[in-house]
């Protein structure tokens, strides 16, 4: 599996961010304002803002689960893999979106469509092993292409939760009933179809980068039902094609922010800062899995490391080329690419039926990541 190819060369400004460049000074940079305001309001006690797309209720079974200690620890971990403390332009303004607040609408979209307690709560506790700064850490792991590592020990935190357990058992379920969601199609299912999980990140990322109005969004889920997949499986599809044929397209743009330079050099950048406090002591292997907030305050704690997450956070420009053509950290960053092709009921997939959008997702599957990156301030 290839990971980042990186190429560090002396003399280097000390705008570029480079966790491996001791020379560079940024100890006394501040924070920037942006990064400020979200580590503020980044607090595990942040109200859970539960989206009346979905329902306008909580179910009193999922209600109960919340607030378990593995499921109030995501109330810290971000949905943006830590690319909202940049100062990219294109992570500026958004709002706080936690896997706490998308574990919440996948167990809602699996309740509605399903009426099944066990494979709502599976869709409920599917990220509770999600560790800071979420797929940040299979960059960390090497885990560039695939991104999966960050689901490693669900079974075991989900069965170690004692409060979590008792519910489970009032309920007549026990952990293997939910702990993995892949077993349930509608929560989960192979890429490119459309699951729960999918919908959901993709309509909170709709609304959180303004890509499309709340009517738009509204329609899109309001025009899903339950139909089976080629291979005889439940699976989500839309009644409409041209609202699947809109949704589509809509989906494709998150797709491509989810691989932008912007985004891959952040998540590399952060994995290398990661590994340095990791390697220096400042933080532990637990420190991966618990908040944010708490891994910012210990890198914060220690001048190295709190001179390393400035120039994180002062990052506003990617400058990119086909060879390293300056000092600096340049990398070359392969990463997963998401797309959705969702099914139209009685018709097929999207891509068999609309040739302009087979042509826009083979295009962004084929765009090559070989290009040298370097994050500047």
């Amino acid at each position: 599996m290839g990971g980042a190819k990186w190429r560090r060369l002396k003399g280097g400004s000390a705008a570029s961010f480079d966790v491996l460049n001791k020379d560079v000074a940024f100890s006394g940079m501040p924070v920037p304002p942006c990064a400020a305001a979200l580590q503020a309001s980044r607090a595990v006690n942040e109200p859970m803002r539960p989206s009346l797309l979905y329902h306008n209720e909580l179910p009193a079974f999922i209600r109960a689960c919340l607030e378990t200690p593995c499921m109030q620890r995501l109330r810290g971990i971000g949905m943006n893999c830590g690319c909202e403390y940049t100062s990219f332009s294109r992570f500026q303004g958004l709002q706080s979106y936690t896997r706490f607040d998308h574990s919440v609408g996948v167990a809602l979209i699996v309740w509605h469509f399903t009426h099944d307690e066990k494979q709502a709560l599976a869709g409920l506790l599917h990220d509770v092993a999600s560790p800071v700064f979420a797929h940040v850490v299979d960059f960390l792991r090497g885990d560039y292409l695939v991104q999966e590592s960050t689901e490693d020990g669900t079974e075991a935190i989900i069965a170690r939760d004692f409060a979590l357990q008792r519910l489970l058992r009032a309920h007549g379920l026990c952990t293997a009933d939910v702990c993995d969601y892949h077993r349930y199609p509608i929560a989960d299912n192979d890429s490119p179809r459309l699951s729960a999980d999918r919908l959901e990140y993709t309509l909170g990322n709709l609304k959180n980068y303004r890509i499309r109005a709340e009517s738009d969004r509204s329609a899109y889920y309001s025009d899903l039902v339950v139909t089976t997949a080629e291979d005889g499986k439940p699976e989500l599809a839309f009644s409409a094609a041209e609202t699947a044929a809109a949704f589509t397209e809509a989906a494709l743009v998150c797709s491509k922010i989810y691989v932008s330079d912007e985004d891959r050099y952040a998540m590399q950048a952060l994995s290398e800062l990661l590994k340095t406090a990791l390697e220096r002591g400042v933080l532990t292997e637990p420190d991966l899995i618990s908040t944010e907030p708490a891994v910012i305050s210990k890198l914060q704690s220690d001048a190295e490391s709190d001179r390393l997450w400035r120039a994180f956070c002062a990052m506003n420009t990617i400058r990119r080329a086909d060879a390293p053509q300056s000092a600096g950290a340049w990398r070359q960053i392969p990463a997963k690419k998401r797309y959705i092709d969702p099914l139209i009921a009685g018709a097929g997939r999207v891509s068999e039926q609309f040739p302009a959008i087979r042509a826009a997702i083979d295009a962004f599957c084929a765009e090559p990541q070989n290009e040298w990156l370097l994050g500047l301030s």
